[in-house]
C-alpha cells in the first residue's frame, strides 16, 4: 500500500492540529498549508510549505483565490495508476496530494449572531474549503478527507502504524464530507433566501425545504422501548442538563412543551406549569413560586407524578422543597439557585435542565413529519391576546377578576391538546387553572372531563372562567361549564350558531368574549 506522501491543512477550527500534525510529519508527510493555519504550525515548530509556493501562484483577491488552483485539484483528483492521468500529471507537473485536512469558514455561527450583517455573512462563505473536500472526497480511493477534528485521532492512528488509511476508513471519511457539504450549502440558501426576501414575505413557505441536522446523540428508545430514536440540531444552544439520567425521546417532547408554554408567561409574576404526555395538567401564577406549585398541583394531584415542572424564575429552595416531595421526571428553569439545585441532585432519576435562550424565538415555523418523504410545514402560533383585542359579546362585562384569568387561561388553552377546555380561576392576584380537559373528540367530553378532575381535585369550579380553543359548536358547552360554576367565557367565536352559544350565555348571566383567532393543537 502506498504511503501518503503529501498532505494539505487549511481549518478554521484549529482544534487538535498541532498534534495532528506532528504525527504527519513523523511519519515522512510532507504539510503544505494557507494563511493561519500556516502560521499555526510554524509557530508549533513544524516545517511547512506555502500553497503559493506549490502552485506557483500568488494568493490573491484578498485571499478568495489560493487553492482553487490545478496543481490542488490535479494532485487530489487524478486516478492513481490511470496511464493517462499519470501522464498528464506528469506532463504540467502536479504533484499527488494524499491527504486534505480542511474545516470550513464558520458561516452557521457567523449567522447565529443576533444583527449579523449581509456582508459578514457572504464573507464567510467558504469557497475553496468545500471545493477541496470535494475533490478529495470524490477520489476517496486514494486520498483521505479529513472535515472533523473528531476524526483526527482515527486517521492519526492508521498513518502511525501503517503511512495510510485504510479504504473502509476513506470512505466513511468521505461520507462525512458530502454530509458536511450539504448542511453547509443548505445554511447558506436558507439564510440567504430570508435575508433576500422582501419583508412581507418572510413568513411565506420556502419554495425547498431544507431540514439539515447533526447527530446530538442516540437515545435509548423513542416512544416505546421497541423504537430506535436519536435527538438532532442545535438542542445542546437552547438547554444546558445540570442533573440526571440521559433524557428520554419522551422526556425531550414534554420538557419543549412546557418551555413554549412557559414562553407566554416571559416577564409575568412567578408561573409554574405541570405537564404530563406534552399536556398541561396545572398552571400556577403567584407572588413566588411555592405559591405557584400550590395553585399548579391542586389542579390535578394524581397526573404531577412522573410529570414535567417548569418555571418562568429560577429555581428556589422553598419551591424545590415542595417538589422534591413527589416524583418527577424532568424540572426545566431559567437557572437554579445553589441550595435548590443542591437538594434537587440528591434525586438521581431527576433530570434537571437549565435553558439557555428561549427557543421559542429560534425559529418562525413549525416542521412535522408526515411520512413517505413528506412534511408540513406551518408559522408558529405565536399571537398572544390582551384585554384590548377581546370583543365583549354578551350582556354582562367581565369583572376584574374574571378579565384576569380569562387572559390566563387562554394562554394555558393554546397549549392543550385540541379539543381543549380549560376553567382558571383569579382570586386576590393569583391566577390559576381549576380543571382543564384535552384531546377529546368532542368539546362537551372535554369540559366534563375537566370538571370530574376538578372534582377528583377537590378544587370548587364556582367562580372560575371556562376557555375553549375553538368556538362552541352548540350551546351545550357553554351550559355545561356554566352547570358546573363558571360565570365567564373566552373563546374564538366565528360559528354560524354563535347566537345560540351568545343568548345562552346571556340567559345564564354569564359574561362573554370572543378573541377572533383560535388555538387548534393537534
Amino acid at each position: 500500500m502506498a504511503k501518503i506522501v503529501r498532505a494539505l491543512l487549511s481549518v478554521s477550527d484549529k482544534t487538535g492540529l498541532v498534534p495532528f500534525a506532528r504525527v504527519l510529519a513523523a511519519a515522512g508527510v510532507e504539510l503544505l498549508s494557507t494563511g493561519g493555519t500556516a502560521r499555526a504550525l510554524r509557530e508549533a515548530g513544524l516545517v511547512v510549505k506555502d500553497v503559493t509556493e506549490h502552485t506557483g501562484f500568488p494568493e490573491m483577491l484578498d485571499g478568495r483565490v489560493k487553492t482553487l488552483h490545478p496543481k490542488v485539484h490535479g494532485g487530489l483528483l487524478y486516478l492513481r495508476g490511470n496511464p493517462e492521468h499519470e501522464s498528464t500529471v506528469a506532463q504540467h507537473g502536479i504533484s499527488p496530494i494524499d491527504l486534505v485536512v480542511v474545516n470550513l469558514y464558520p458561516f452557521e455561527q457567523t449567522v447565529a449572531k443576533p444583527d449579523v450583517s449581509l456582508h459578514d455573512a457572504i464573507e464567510n462563505i467558504d469557497i475553496g474549503g468545500p471545493s477541496m473536500l470535494r475533490s478529495a472526497a470524490k477520489n476517496h480511493e486514494s486520498v483521505t478527507v479529513v472535515v472533523d477534528p473528531a476524526d483526527y485521532a482515527a486517521v492519526a492512528d492508521q498513518v502511525q502504524a501503517t503511512g495510510n488509511t485504510t479504504l473502509e476508513l476513506r470512505r466513511r471519511l468521505a461520507a462525512a464530507v458530502f454530509a458536511r457539504t450539504a448542511a453547509y450549502d443548505a445554511a447558506i440558501a436558507a439564510h440567504l433566501e430570508t435575508a433576500f426576501r422582501p419583508a412581507a414575505a418572510i413568513a411565506e413557505p420556502p419554495a425547498v425545504l431544507r431540514i439539515q441536522a447533526p447527530l446530538i446523540q442516540p437515545l435509548r428508545y423513542g416512544e416505546n422501548p421497541h423504537q430506535k430514536a436519536a435527538l438532532y440540531g442545535r438542542f445542546p444552544e437552547y438547554y444546558e442538563q445540570l442533573h440526571g439520567k440521559e433524557l428520554s425521546y419522551n422526556n425531550i417532547l414534554d420538557l419543549t412543551a412546557a418551555v413554549a408554554l412557559l414562553s407566554e408567561f416571559e416577564g409575568e409574576p412567578p408561573t409554574l406549569a405541570i405537564l404530563k404526555h406534552t399536556n398541561p395538567c396545572g398552571v400556577g401564577q403567584a407572588v413566588d413560586l411555592r405559591g405557584a406549585w400550590d395553585h399548579a398541583f391542586a389542579t390535578d394531584r394524581l397526573a404531577p407524578f412522573g410529570g414535567i415542572i417548569a418555571v418562568n424564575r429560577p429555581m428556589d429552595l422553598l419551591c424545590a422543597q415542595a417538589i422534591a416531595e413527589i416524583f418527577s421526571e424532568v424540572i426545566v428553569a431559567p437557572d437554579f439557585l445553589p441550595d435548590a439545585l443542591a437538594l434537587l441532585q440528591q434525586k438521581k432519576n431527576l433530570r434537571l435542565l437549565k435553558v439557555r435562550a428561549n427557543p421559542t424565538a429560534a425559529s418562525p415555523s413549525d416542521i412535522r413529519s408526515v411520512g413517505a418523504g413528506s412534511y408540513l410545514w406551518q408559522e408558529r402560533d405565536l399571537r398572544t391576546t390582551a384585554a384590548a383585542d377581546l370583543k365583549v359579546v354578551t350582556d354582562r362585562q367581565p369583572t376584574a377578576a374574571e378579565m384576569a384569568a380569562l387572559l390566563f387561561g387562554w394562554k394555558v388553552v393554546k397549549h392543550v391538546k385540541s379539543n381543549a377546555i380549560v376553567y382558571a380561576a383569579s382570586v386576590q392576584g393569583a391566577a390559576r387553572t381549576v380543571g382543564i380537559g384535552a384531546g377529546q373528540m368532542s368539546r362537551v367530553d372535554s369540559s366534563r372531563i375537566a370538571v370530574w378532575k376538578a372534582g377528583e381535585a377537590q378544587v370548587p369550579l364556582l367562580g372560575s372562567v371556562v376557555c375553549s380553543d375553538a368556538f362552541f359548536p352548540f350551546p351545550d358547552g357553554l351550559l355545561a361549564a356554566a352547570d358546573a360554576g363558571a360565570t365567564a367565557a373566552i373563546q374564538p367565536g366565528g360559528s354560524v350558531r354563535d347566537p345560540d352559544v351568545i343568548r345562552a350565555a346571556n340567559e345564564r348571566g354569564m359574561a362573554m368574549v370572543f378573541t377572533g383567532n383560535r388555538h387548534f393543537r393537534h
